[in-house]
């Protein structure tokens, strides 16, 4: 069991500890760039899912670079989503519908107007609809 305690969830920032292998490390704070350069660029492009990307760069960032995952927290945009997923393994209900309503448009509109091959239509129609199931069934305290 985590040393987080019996009443922290099992994603709590208790849990999160350096990985002992620098290469490791590496590959975690390579990992974290990644997921919050897409997070970035979720903010204004409707099809990047912004709310698990940061929380992805924000669970590497613990496991490989301190500072970064301590930066995320402290974030005025950022750091409410980590937070809340950090103390009670939850996101805003507002945040969790708008996030699954921009990926929506982003999706529909590439669908419509800028896909042609029925198989990739079908394709990121799928994709979308798991996801948005998947995103609207994490928890919300909120609602």
């Amino acid at each position: 069991m985590s040393s987080a305690g019996k009443d922290s969830p099992p994603w709590s920032a208790a849990t999160g500890h350096h990985h002992g292998s620098p290469v490791v490390r590496a590959l975690f704070f390579v990992a974290g760039v990644v997921s919050l350069a897409l997070a970035i660029a979720g903010v204004v492009l409707p099809v990047l899912p912004t709310t698990p990307l940061v929380l992805l760069a924000a669970a590497c960032f613990a496991r490989s670079y301190r500072p970064f995952h301590e930066w995320l927290i402290a974030h005025r945009l950022f750091g409410p989503m980590v937070r809340e997923w950090h103390e009670h393994g939850s996101i805003p209900f507002r945040v969790k519908l708008t996030a699954i309503s921009m990926m929506a448009l982003g999706l529909g509109t590439s669908i419509v107007l800028f896909v042609e091959a029925p198989w990739l239509k079908a394709l990121l129609a799928a994709l979308g609809l798991g996801l948005g199931a998947w995103m609207y069934r994490l928890p919300s305290r909120d609602r």
